[in-house]
């Protein structure tokens, strides 16, 4: 799958390996840089979060050392991408809530430029979970202990009985308190509203939840070599999958 350089690239110039400010790279580690964060993109999109840091290394064009001075362990490259992928996301989905009057519109408006980004297939690990229980709900997984106290009022955003739900949850490869979380929480959030703007118009089956939303963006986007041929095949499955969440009057 090739990938554009986007504003992404543009702003990492002055980030440590673990998110945090540093001093302003020199132009030739910063190249590097934004290098490395394309061909990550790329790799783990093709590949998956388990592709090994070696592939990001050829694909960037530069030495496994290189990578390895910017991002310390795999852990906190996958979560610099992870985190990005679900900025962008937040961002299509309110562009879409802001630029769509119709609910449906907005709606689908999302799924196709989501799905057209490549972004489902890096959504962070421990978002995409989907359970059956009978009674079900969406929320941040605990942090430390102390910080459990202080957000237990607000972990819970969601509560959907008998239907599948997304869960927001701790594995144990992924670094662990980090800011990623609240990221993630802020996605399903905007992405509930389109949600629920959709269900209220009758527009959405009644059964579908955010949970299904982002199966559909993680799923859409299929990895086939050619890039028309993977183009056409994303835009015919998205058409049957968005007819699939349409709801139909009662005959």
């Amino acid at each position: 799958m090739h990938l554009q350089g986007s504003s992404w690239s543009a702003a990492v110039a002055s980030t440590d390996g673990n998110g945090g400010r540093s001093t302003p790279l020199r132009v030739d580690a910063q190249r590097n840089l934004e290098h490395v964060l394309r061909a990550a993109r790329e790799v783990f999109g093709e590949l998956g979060y388990g592709a090994p840091m070696e592939d990001v290394a050829r694909r960037a064009r530069v030495g496994v050392g290189t990578v390895y001075r910017r991002f310390p362990s795999k852990d906190v490259l996958v979560r610099r991408i992870a985190e990005e992928e679900t900025a962008r996301l937040t961002d299509q989905a309110r562009s879409a809530l802001g630029q769509e009057n119709e609910p449906w519109s907005a709606l689908a408006r999302f799924l196709r430029t989501s799905v057209a980004s490549g972004a489902g297939r890096l959504l962070p690990p421990q978002v995409l979970r989907v359970g059956v229980d009978a009674e079900t709900e969406i929320r941040v997984p605990q942090q430390r202990q102390a910080a459990l106290a202080a957000t237990t009022t607000t972990a819970t955003t969601a509560a959907i009985p008998s239907q599948p739900d997304l869960r927001l949850v701790e594995e144990p490869s992924a670094p662990q308190d980090g800011p990623d979380d609240a990221g993630a929480a802020t996605l399903l959030e905007v992405v509930g509203q389109l949600v629920e703007r959709a269900r209220a118009a009758g527009e959405l089956r009644p059964d579908v939840t955010v949970a299904d939303v982002l199966l559909v963006i993680a799923t859409a986007a299929p990895s086939l070599p050619d890039a028309a041929h993977q183009a056409a095949a994303s835009a015919r499955l998205l058409d049957i999958l968005l007819d699939g969440l349409r709801s139909r009057p009662v005959r």
